[in-house]
């Protein structure tokens, strides 16, 4: 069970070192290193509140964009860097708090390895289904399920993707069995969906939107505890009757653990900033994330939860990547 040790764990030894002065800090150009190729959504988040945090710590914030095997070698470069300030990761829960419990072989342990610093935004998810399908509400996909165990499918962007584990976290909560059928990324699965060879899948609100606007898709509620500004009318999983199938799909700023904590606090409040002018949050808004701007601490409990919740989810489903 994880507890106050690895929340201790999260907090990192930054809290334990000797702090350099502030004012030391920074002294050149910091590497913001973003685990996908340039044009996404964490991508351009990453973007927006380097631009935002550089003007406050008077240096550049470089972006240096390492894709491959599900953001795992950019967090494991940042975990393995100079625990000094001037590497740091744009971190989700895929490199962070979900592959502890699903992938086979990892060259670091992300908890212990990297820290918090910044809380950026939440990302929500949003189940849905085919403008033909018979559910109108999550309480029908969870009766249509119930009704036929392991006669629906649902679609995701793959293996141990989030949009995999947020419907075996459903799943878990409803007590219900949907096969699962992966595909190599959104177009596909949704292409599927539409013609009726799976019948629901979890998708980002920015994605979602566009379809939902051209009555291809039927939204049935999003995955966080407040609605989306793209969906506004869309319930959230608690006002369909399921809060325990909330989940926080986030975005934030980590550094590697020994770094110091006069440098995180510094690091902290740059990006704490960043994410709450007015101009990131417009932005935030149309990129289909809800800006947060929550520090280390509250990060770090944040943290706890989310490897509580993967733990529990891959435990129950079994998802497994090599």
């Amino acid at each position: 069970m994880i507890g106050r040790r690895r929340l201790a764990a999260l907090l990192g030894t930054s809290l334990l070192a000797v702090p350099a002065r502030a004012d030391d800090f920074p002294t050149k150009s910091i590497t913001l290193v973003v685990p996908f190729t340039p044009g996404g959504a964490i991508d351009m988040l990453a973007r927006l509140v380097a631009q935002q945090a550089s003007a406050t710590l008077g240096q550049p914030i470089v972006i240096d964009n390492r894709s491959g095997a599900g953001g795992l070698i950019a967090a494991a470069s940042v975990a393995k860097a100079e625990p000094d300030g001037y590497t740091l990761l744009m971190a989700s829960a895929a490199q962070v708090t979900i592959p502890p419990w699903i992938n086979r072989s990892l060259s670091f342990d992300p908890p212990r390895d990297l820290v918090p610093v910044a809380h950026l935004a939440d990302t929500p998810m949003v189940l849905i289904v085919s403008a033909s399908s018979k559910a109108q509400t999550v309480g029908d996909f969870i009766a249509m399920a119930r009704a036929d165990r392991g006669g629906l499918n649902y679609g995701s962007t793959g293996v141990g993707t989030i949009s995999n584990l947020v419907m075996e976290s459903l799943k878990l909560a409803a007590n219900i069995d949907v096969v699962h059928v992966p595909y190599r990324g959104a177009a596909p699965a949704l292409a599927d969906l539409h013609a009726g060879q799976v019948q629901a899948m979890f998708t980002s609100t920015a994605s979602a939107a566009p379809m939902v606007a051209s009555g291809k898709f039927r939204p049935l509620a999003v995955t966080t505890k407040a609605r989306s500004p793209l969906l506004p009318d869309v319930p959230t999983m608690a006002e369909a009757g399921w809060p325990t199938a909330e989940v926080v799909v986030w975005a934030g700023i980590m550094a590697p653990a020994g770094t110091p904590r006069v440098v995180i606090r510094q690091l902290e409040r740059a990006f704490v900033e960043a994410s709450l002018t007015p101009e990131t949050r417009e932005r935030l808004v149309v990129f289909g994330a809800d800006p947060v701007g929550a520090g280390t601490k509250a990060f770090a409990e944040l943290l706890e939860k989310d490897l509580a919740l993967w733990q529990r989810v891959a435990q129950a489903s079994g998802v497994k990547v090599e």
